[in-house]
């Protein structure tokens, strides 16, 4: 505890209980009659106008893990590693425009919580919304682990985040995952919406001084370009390949462009994705911010090149282990650029920039553990009220099981588990973006191209090895393409043959008149809006004011 930036620290702490007291008093923003069904808690009352989904979507996108993971792909590889994720979330709003309107509409008119409950009504089939459940499910958990990643890293760099002892090391994680369980449990949604508007605020004021002031400090972008050129193409001392690329060349290509296309099919795949999408007040809203997310990506565009900014500094993200790790170069690079209390600021946006997407991500895992397995194989009589108390003791557990995933296990595992979870998560595609315009994919051809697409997702990332961090599994998401020859993201590979696979025996089963399930939703269901008489199916919220404090 010697080693504590206390200036830092306090503005955190500052903060961070500023976030904490918003997150209680959710309960009573918009409050209405009750809070006991997934409608209100799990979906905040599908209630949000354009700005608030507009932050609760940017919050939810733009992880803190986002914010340290990106920067830290650049200082370490350079822009195939890092860089791709600016065109993959500007390639992802087109794509979403077009069938998340469609999503919203089908899920108002017929209550639909999750992307599994919309396959049981399409498909008709217990199977496949099971298998879509429970791969969301799995895809989320490491998902929010690493949500407490970025935490650490701003508690390492602060000096409260490692050591020898339980207050040093992990007090601190405690602390903030019990006040985030605490207020999710009591707010639901309406938590992560209300703090959603803080960790924007304090996210874009830090990186637009940051992306003004640091380059004047180290000698302008000509110097920064320059010395993140020279460090990409020296030699590696454990395999004497170059570090990483600097500007993708030929032989990139094919990485560059399946990384960026197949991480945009599949982040809306994720429940909490499609949660903050339903919790939109109409067709419309999800539209608009289809239009204005953009902003985020530009925003994400300036965080990356602070990557390339630490080279140039010659920032040295050295954890309280004493062992390097790129997780800590950018809180590393704000905590020696600048005033203390400056550095608290952006502390507390990568920190709260944690607990908007993991209260999301919460809510999401247990909104489809509720619906999905519990009610549809469980418990089918449930009432709205059970529902709702199942979600919210599922949440604490799904909160409680990251803790310790973190804590118990390597950070490396986590990582490792969620570019796993990618290439599960785009295997849902075809049953979930697919089923909104067609039937022709037969169910049972659904299920079978989605099963050989995570069976071969998942051998083929269990042989990538990566021995520069000492991975012999499960090292990255590349993989040499078949027919083309060349390395391409595993996901998208998986999700090519995961869908000719459902097309050739969708043909087969066509042909021998193989039972295709019952539909139950109607072409109208797709276009209702707000204002449309088939939304009424939903119950609508009736807010009463709040009482005073």
């Amino acid at each position: 505890m010697s080693n504590v930036n206390g200036v830092a620290l306090a503005v955190l702490v500052v903060l961070f209980a500023l976030v904490t007291v918003m997150g209680f008093y959710a309960s009573r923003w918009r409050r209405p009659t009750s809070m006991e069904s997934l409608d209100e808690w799990g979906l905040g009352g599908r209630s949000f106008g354009t700005w608030i989904t507009w932050f609760l979507l940017g919050g939810d996108l733009y992880t803190a893990y986002t914010f340290v993971a990106v920067p830290a792909a650049m200082f370490a590889a350079g822009s195939v590693s890092g860089f791709f994720a600016v065109p993959y979330t500007i390639v992802l709003y087109p794509i979403i425009f077009v069938f998340m309107g469609r999503m919203w509409s089908v899920s108002h008119r017929h209550g639909y919580v999750t992307t599994a409950d919309f396959v049981r009504g399409r498909h008709g089939s217990r199977g496949l919304s099971l298998a879509v459940a429970v791969t969301g499910f799995l895809a989320t958990m490491p998902y929010i682990a690493l949500q407490l990643v970025g935490i650490q890293a701003v508690l390492e760099v602060v000096g409260v985040g490692g050591g020898d002892n339980i207050i040093a090391q992990d007090l601190p994680l405690f602390i903030a995952f019990a006040l985030l369980a605490a207020y999710t449990y009591s707010s639901g949604l309406r938590a992560p919406a209300v703090i959603a508007f803080v960790k924007d605020t304090l996210i874009y004021l830090v990186i637009i001084v940051a992306i003004i002031y640091l380059p004047t400090k180290f000698g302008g972008w000509e110097t920064i370009f320059g010395a993140a050129e020279e460090k990409m193409a020296a030699p590696n001392p454990v395999d004497g390949k170059p570090n990483g690329v600097f500007i993708p060349g030929e032989a990139q290509h094919w990485a560059y462009a399946t990384l960026g296309l197949g991480s945009a099919l599949a982040l809306f795949m994720y429940p909490h994705s499609i949660t903050a999408s339903l919790s939109a007040s109409s067709r419309n809203t999800i539209r608009r911010n289809a239009a204005i997310l953009p902003a985020y990506s530009f925003v994400l565009g300036l965080l990356a090149l602070l990557g390339w900014v630490a080279i140039a500094a010659g920032t040295k993200p050295i954890g309280l282990d004493g062992k390097p790790n790129a997780q800590l170069v950018i809180p590393q690079l704000f905590e020696d650029s600048f005033p203390s209390w400056f550095a608290g600021v952006a502390f507390a946006a990568i920190a709260i920039g944690a607990l908007v997407p993991a209260a999301i991500m919460s809510i999401a895992a247990a909104n489809t553990f509720t619906r999905n397995i519990y009610k549809e194989w469980i418990r089918p009589d449930a009432t709205p009220q059970q529902e709702a108390k199942v979600s919210k003791l599922a949440s604490l557990v799904v909160k409680a099981f990251a803790l310790v995933f973190v804590l118990l296990l390597d950070k490396q595992n986590a990582i490792n588990f969620q570019l796993l979870g990618g290439i599960w998560i785009l295997q849902t595609f075809p049953a979930v973006v697919l089923g909104l315009y067609t039937r022709w994919l037969h169910r049972w051809a659904l299920i079978v191209g989605w099963a050989v697409g995570m069976v071969y997702g998942t051998w083929q990332a269990w042989n990538v090895a990566n021995p520069r961090a000492g991975v012999d599994h499960f090292g990255g998401s590349l993989a040499q393409m078949p027919v083309i020859g060349e390395l391409g993201y595993i996901a998208l590979t998986a999700f090519a043959i995961n869908l000719v696979v459902a097309v050739v025996l969708t043909l087969v089963l066509r042909a021998t008149k193989a039972p295709s399930g019952e539909d139950e939703t109607i072409r109208g269901d797709y276009f209702a809006d707000e204002d449309d008489p088939k939304v009424r199916k939903v119950p609508q919220p009736i807010h009463q004011e709040a009482a005073s404090p």
